[in-house]
């Protein structure tokens, strides 16, 4: 049975570590990232091809490494037609959803009279986008980085993925880039595509920013390299909390709680719920539902519900809430009997999905809201990627002759004030001209 925690049992050391989940592993990780990062930064294509040999397949070479525009072509023929209009819906509801985020691209309000502020919102010029594949085939994450970047405007939109080991990119995620007009896609993964991105080699072009979920070697490789590159928000192994009530069903809530699980062995997924019988009930028909999952996906929820996740026993509702936002978790489902009477009470999550009709897979696929979300407790501060990851703004202003006259003596003084005289003779000097 899954193992059910009372939150006021655990110890703070137990706590710490249910916190830090999979982010242990990002720690332990950083050594190995910065070796493939420093033999890239050295070797360029020549270090790059080294690791994919090693950790993609065997027989890449410089000229086989960029999917070819017939690749492209094949990927269309494979894959089965209930595959792409499911693809096509996708894309469909994911470019809506953006659309409404988009701005208008110059904002200009007078704050005072002939006195103009606001600012100029572009797109970045280039963008690296990573899709995972590690464990399975991720075109729906191909959807939600390349639709915002393009969506936003994005002139260079460049993209890695790892192959399988005859080095050939999941057919129904070159469908997807194609969809969203991506045509510039490498093969390759982990930490040298990462790299290869932020550094730019003879063969990859080094982006502006780069973005996308990560195994733990991508995530401790995004670290080491902030500073070189935007590196986006941290999405590392997945992480959901199920929040229930006495209302819940305990089925639904077994069901969710495994849909996160089932990423990876590094997932943390958490029910966290003041009913005791809840609680006891999910974990029992988690057991039932594991046993019609593959071998190896139930081995990933087994995994990762014994080292990261489980069942939080609390005393109240408040409680519960109050450890998700402490946890900040990167999906949350809120299955209580009343949803919308929370919302306001929840402040750290990166997606928020309300009643028994929204489960995160749901939100993964087909409703158009982006899946691409913080994790490792970054919720706090970083949000899902939107096209805000792909663009950004410009400060404007603009002071006619009368809201000169209005600002010149509190630009004199403060000048003045501060100990800077050319910015107070810029100001005084323009009165002669």
């Amino acid at each position: 049975m899954v193992r059910i925690l009372k939150l006021a049992q655990m110890s703070a050391s137990e706590l710490a570590t249910l916190k830090k989940r999979a982010e242990l592993d990002i720690d332990n990780a950083l050594s190995i990232a910065k070796t493939v990062i420093d033999k890239i930064k050295q070797d360029g294509d020549t270090g790059v091809i080294e690791y994919v040999r090693k950790f993609d397949y065997p027989e890449a070479t410089v000229d086989t490494i960029k999917v070819t525009p017939q690749e492209f072509a094949q990927a269309h023929e494979l894959i089965e037609p209930d595959v792409k209009t499911a693809i096509e819906q996708s894309f469909k509801n994911i470019k809506e959803v953006h659309q409404r985020q988009m701005p208008e691209e110059i904002q200009l309000a007078e704050i005072e009279k002939g006195v103009f502020a606001g600012e100029k919102i572009s797109p970045l010029p280039s963008a690296g986008l990573y899709v995972p594949r590690g464990r399975g085939a991720f075109p729906s994450m191909m959807l939600m980085l390349a639709i915002p970047a393009q969506v936003a405007g994005v002139k260079n939109i460049v993209v890695c993925t790892p192959p399988d080991k005859q080095g050939k990119v999941e057919p129904a995620s070159l469908v997807a880039a194609s969809m969203a007009g991506v045509t510039e896609i490498y093969k390759l993964g982990g930490v040298q595509a990462i790299a290869a991105m932020a550094l730019g080699t003879q063969s990859i072009p080094k982006v502006d920013k780069v973005t996308g979920p990560c195994s733990v070697y991508g995530a401790a490789a995004k670290r080491l390299l902030f500073g070189t590159v935007d590196v986006g928000l941290p999405a590392g192994p997945s992480e959901s909390i199920i929040l229930a009530d006495e209302s819940t069903n305990p089925q639904l809530a077994a069901l969710d709680l495994l849909i996160e699980a089932e990423h990876g062995s590094d997932s943390a997924a958490l029910l966290v719920t003041h009913s005791e019988t809840v609680a006891e009930k999910a974990s029992r028909y988690v057991d039932e539902y594991l046993e019609k999952l593959p071998q190896w996906r139930r081995q990933y929820c087994e995994d990762g519900l014994s080292a990261y996740g489980g069942i939080i026993l609390t005393s109240s509702l408040e409680e519960s809430l109050n450890f998700i936002n402490d946890y900040a978790p990167e999906h949350l489902e809120v299955l209580v009997k009343d949803p919308f009477n929370v919302i306001g009470q929840i402040h750290n999550a990166g997606e928020i999905l309300l009643g028994s009709h929204t489960p995160s897979s749901m939100a993964t696929y087909a409703i158009g809201v982006n899946a691409v979300l913080p994790t490792g407790g970054f919720a706090r501060s970083y949000s899902a990627v939107s096209v805000f990851d792909f663009l950004k703004r410009s400060t404007l202003a603009y002071v006619t002759p009368d809201g000169f006259e209005t600002l010149k003596q509190t630009t004199i003084t403060l000048a003045d004030y501060e100990g800077f005289p050319a910015h107070g003779l810029a100001i005084r000097e323009r009165e002669n001209l």
